[in-house]
């Protein structure tokens, strides 16, 4: 311990912090699942009861969380993967100094996803004529009267995808980006004189298999994205939970029985299937891009 006491001090922070922010949470969640809590007397232990009446009894999950959760993890998971991956690649062609304006621009929107929504999402799909979305199609005859995105249900979770999407690019895809850039020059070269024409072959044969570290951590980092959004849906609606639950996602449904019903017994439950989800589709990816 002596002699690795330095490496020990530098660990030190980040298995402090991650000891205090992930593992106690995650054993408390895991303890709490098991009981009714209100999150003012002592939690009562009921079992499995939480999980039974999650999978019979909860309608609202059953018929909007759950599907809503799904389609939207297909479509937003993979879809914003496979924008990133393409965006990273297609900097990686550009000269360095395009490429990172082009890069901190494409990057932005996941920080500020909050501040986005309401300066710009808002008012492109406004539900009266002064909306950019609603004037459009007015003045060119598709509608008559202006749609409230915002309340109708056939929209709402469209909208909360295309948002999603535009504000993929988080740190997968910096890592994606960084992974194109370190490819060795040299392996296209070899791979040109051993008859790859294309750049779509370049990519399938040198590109991704040189960068699989990186793929991995960009898939598991879209994966635990998609399930744990939800305050998009909130941000824009401005309701937990969504009009007719159309945008309601598993966070969603975490939050509004954890911290508007106190039934943080309950909300546990709900986070341990999601924290399931979220662990069986990252051992999935991590299977496809293992090093052998």
């Amino acid at each position: 311990m002596y002699k690795k006491s330095a490496p020990l001090l530098f660990v030190a922070p980040y298995v402090v912090l991650f000891t205090v922010f992930i593992i106690v949470p995650v054993v408390m969640a895991m303890a709490l699942s098991f009981t009714n809590f209100d999150a003012i007397q002592r939690p009562q232990f009921i079992g499995l009861l939480n999980f039974t009446n999650l999978f019979t009894q909860d309608l609202i999950f059953l018929q909007f969380v759950l599907p809503n959760a799904i389609l939207f993890a297909v479509i937003v998971g993979p879809g914003g993967y496979a924008l990133a991956f393409f965006i990273a690649w297609s900097l990686a062609q550009v000269n360095k100094g395009p490429r990172t304006v082009l890069a901190l621009c494409m990057y932005t929107p996941s920080m500020t996803a909050g501040v986005a929504i309401a300066v710009l999402w808002q008012i492109i799909f406004l539900g009266n004529p002064q909306g950019y979305l609603n004037g459009l199609l007015i003045n060119w005859g598709i509608i008559t009267e202006p749609i409230n995105f915002m309340v109708n249900a056939d929209y709402i979770l469209p909208i909360i995808i295309v948002v999603s999407l535009w504000s993929s690019m988080g740190v997968g895809f910096l890592a994606m980006l960084a992974g194109v850039l370190n490819v060795n020059p040299e392996l296209y070269e070899a791979a040109a004189i051993d008859g790859v024409k294309s750049r779509l072959q370049e990519v399938f044969y040198i590109t991704i298999p040189s960068m699989k570290p990186q793929m991995l951590f960009g898939a598991v980092m879209s994966i635990v994205g998609a399930f744990q959004a939800g305050a998009i849906g909130v941000a824009l609606t401005g309701a937990n939970p969504t009009p007719h639950y159309a945008g309601q996602l598993m966070v969603n449904h975490i939050d509004d029985y954890g911290f508007i019903r106190y039934e943080m017994g309950y909300a546990s439950a709900v986070s341990i299937v999601l924290l399931g989800i979220i662990f069986g589709f990252s051992s999935m990816s991590r299977r496809v891009f293992k090093e052998d």
